[in-house]
C-alpha cells in the first residue's frame, strides 16, 4: 500500500502513523479540530505525513485506521468511509462514552457498532488491546513473519480480503497476526479481558507499565483469547 488514512490522532494513532511513515508509508492524518492544530505532529513524522480534514484523511487511501472515542462516532464523515478498509481501534469505556445499552447487555460489540455506524466500509477490530508506547517499542519491521522476533496483534472482522488488508498492513508494520475470528468475537480483547495489554507488558510485578514491552506469540495470545469470559 503506498497510502494509509489516520482518522484520530491520539496516542494510537500517532503511533501508527510514526511506524508507518518509517517503513515507507504515507499517512494521511486527522483530527477532531482543524488540520493546522497537527503541524507540529507532522512536522515530526515528515515528509510522508501530511495533516488533512477526516474526511481527507478517510478518502486517502484504501485502509483508514479509525481510533476515535465510541461518543464520536455520531461526527464521523460516513460518506467518506465507504469501500475503505477501516481498522477500527475502538474500545467501550462507559466512564468517557457513557453508557450504551446494546454493549451494557452483550447484544453487541465495540466494533460492531462502529460497522453499523460506517455501512457501506469493511471494519476489522485491531490495535485496541495494546498500549502505544508497547505498540512502538515491540515493532519489528526488518524481522521476517513468523519469527522470534515478532510480536503478535489481534484482529476480528467479518470480510475476508479485509483481514488480509490488515494483515499486510501489520506485516508491514513489524507484527504478525492472531485471527480471533468475526466482528462479533471482538470482546475477547476488550478491556478487562486476559489479552487486554498485559500480555504485551514487562514490567516484573504484574502492573501495567509503558516504559517496558514483552514480546507476546501466537500460542500466548490465542490462549489469553480463549481465557475470555463474557459478563
Amino acid at each position: 500500500m503506498s497510502t494509509l488514512g489516520i482518522v484520530g490522532a491520539g496516542h494510537i494513532g500517532s503511533t501508527v502513523a510514526r511506524l508507518a511513515v518509517d517503513a515507507g508509508v504515507d499517512v494521511v492524518i486527522a483530527n477532531s479540530r482543524d488540520p493546522e492544530t497537527l503541524a507540529d505532529l507532522v512536522a515530526d513524522l515528515g515528509p510522508r505525513a501530511r495533516a488533512a480534514t477526516a474526511e481527507e484523511a478517510a478518502g486517502a487511501g484504501d485502509l483508514v485506521v479509525l481510533t476515535v472515542p465510541l461518543k464520536a462516532l455520531g461526527d464521523l464523515p460516513v460518506a467518506a468511509f465507504e469501500g475503505r478498509v477501516v481498522l477500527d481501534t475502538g474500545n467501550y469505556y462507559p466512564q468517557r462514552d457513557g453508557r450504551i445499552a446494546d454493549l451494557d447487555d452483550g447484544s453487541t460489540t465495540a466494533s460492531e457498532l462502529t460497522a453499523r455506524t460506517l455501512p457501506g466500509a469493511r471494519v476489522v477490530k485491531v490495535f485496541n488491546n495494546i498500549f502505544s508506547e508497547h505498540l512502538g517499542a515491540l515493532a519489528r519491521p526488518q524481522a521476517p513473519a513468523g519469527s522470534d522476533e515478532r510480536s503478535v496483534l489481534a484482529i476480528a472482522g467479518d470480510d475476508a480480503s479485509a483481514k488480509q488488508a490488515a494483515t499486510a498492513l501489520l506485516d508491514t508494520i513489524g507484527y504478525d497476526v492472531v485471527d480471533a475470528g468475526p466482528l462479533s468475537e471482538g470482546w475477547r480483547f476488550q478491556p478487562d479481558t486476559p489479552a487486554y495489554g498485559l500480555p504485551y507488558d514487562g514490567s516484573t510485578d504484574g502492573t501495567w507499565s509503558g516504559s517496558t514491552a514483552k514480546r507476546v506469540g501466537a500460542e500466548e495470545l490465542r490462549a489469553a483469547l480463549a481465557a475470555a469470559t463474557r459478563g
